[in-house]
Formats: C-alpha cells, sequence, structure tokens
C-alpha cells in the first residue's frame, strides 16, 4: 500500500502543468484547435462580474489564472464556458486589466533542457 506522501506526489504531478506544457495544450471541446496564437493568461486581480458572468465556470477559471498562467485551450477543455463566452470574458478582463497576456511563444517559456523538479 502506497504511502500518503507518495500518493500525494503522484496526483500533484498528474495534475500540474507548467507553463512550456501551456503551449500544446489544444481545445478537445470544438475539434478546431486553439486559436489564441500561444497566449497564456493569468489574473492580475480578482474582478467585479456583471451577474451573468458569475457561474461556477467563469469563477474556477479565474480561480485557476489567480494561482498560475492558464492558456485558452485550457479552459475550453477543462470548463463548460462556450467558445464565444470565454473570448467575450478574455476581452473583457483584458480590457479592464483584471489579466495580464502572456505571449508564449515570444517568452521562451517553454521547459529548460536538464531541468530537474528541485530546479523549478
Amino acid at each position: 500500500m502506497p504511502n500518503v506522501c507518495g500518493t500525494l506526489y503522484h496526483w500533484a504531478r498528474k495534475t500540474s502543468i507548467s507553463l512550456g506544457e501551456l503551449r500544446f495544450v489544444a481545445s478537445q471541446r470544438d475539434g478546431s484547435g486553439d486559436n489564441s496564437g500561444g497566449l497564456i493568461y493569468r489574473l492580475r486581480y480578482w474582478p467585479e462580474l456583471p451577474t451573468a458572468e458569475r457561474t461556477a465556470d467563469v469563477f474556477r477559471a479565474l480561480s485557476v489564472m489567480s494561482t498560475r498562467p492558464i492558456n485558452r485551450g485550457w479552459i475550453l477543455a477543462h470548463s463548460k464556458l462556450r467558445a464565444e463566452q470565454l473570448d467575450r470574458l478574455l476581452q473583457r478582463l483584458v480590457g479592464e486589466g483584471a489579466v495580464e497576456v502572456i505571449d508564449a511563444g515570444k517568452s521562451g517559456a517553454g521547459p529548460r533542457p536538464g531541468a530537474s523538479c528541485a530546479a523549478r
């Protein structure tokens, strides 16, 4: 029987992602892939949301964005938001400055060669 620490370690390794992996997460929802161009979103502060956007899926996406940067494809794959809803939400949040946009293609956010778990 595995110990608790080992179980938690393996669970964390399965559920966590790095910035480099975000570049390759594709939408599993619409088959057309992610058209965000390698953009990654990170929440700067909790925004005031209109009543229509106060849903569990929006709060879930914002919660994850508050702890780590995620891309559009990840949000589509892990929430029930439709692409149009997500695009409107991201556009509004970026416009008001609540979300920082990171271009993964220009930031060199890929995994470092030879990097170990302890170095990250």
